[in-house]
């Protein structure tokens, strides 16, 4: 018997595999970045198919086997997406596709988790005059937890994203752009 996994994990996409499978890329708070896949769930009687849509936080029960991961069972904790405006969802795609980028296929990184969730939580809930700090921050403490950047981040932890923290990113946004710019460039991709 294969050992069960239990963790928290937002859903950064999904792709099809086969008639009614799907390969979904999560991101999680105990494993990192892993591929699963979901049998069934493009199936229109899909059970974990609200759990496992784009921008979903969800609980999931994940099992390793010979062929990779196997999400097995998925309760919906949030459905980020719905809670986003259309420029917040631009803003959570292009970090989103930011970390995919950079990111090995299957990173182990657990601090990528908090930086993610807190970026979601402050787009979702702050007005949009903070979300292009918000976006400056969370790309660059991407690229510092991936070893791209070496300078100071600010905040003293990896998902507050607090108004004085997002009003440091303001006054310097040039700064930190050309640190984002430099640290991508550095990746090589």
């Amino acid at each position: 018997m294969r050992h069960k996994y239990q963790t928290r994990a937002i859903v950064l996409g999904r792709s099809p595999l086969g008639e009614a499978n799907a390969l979904i890329t999560l991101l999680t708070s105990d494993l990192g970045l892993v591929r699963v896949r979901a049998q069934g769930i493009r199936k229109s009687s899909a059970k974990l198919a609200s759990a496992l849509a784009t921008f979903s936080e969800s609980e999931l029960v994940l099992v390793k086997g010979s062929e990779g991961w196997r999400a097995t069972g998925a309760v919906l904790a949030e459905q980020w997406h719905r809670r986003f405006t259309r420029p917040a969802r631009l803003r959570a795609g292009r970090i989103v596709n930011l970390l995919l980028r950079l990111a090995p296929s299957e990173s182990a990184d657990t601090a990528l988790f908090p930086i993610l969730h807190g970026f979601f939580n402050v787009i979702a809930t702050t007005d949009e005059s903070a979300h292009d700090a918000a976006e400056c921050l969370a790309a660059l403490r991407l690229l510092s937890s991936l070893g791209l950047d070496a300078g100071e981040v600010p905040g003293a932890t990896l998902s507050q994203y607090e108004p004085d923290i997002l009003s440091q990113i303001t006054g310097a946004r040039a700064h930190f752009i050309t640190r984002i710019n430099r640290g991508i460039e550095a990746s090589g991709l």
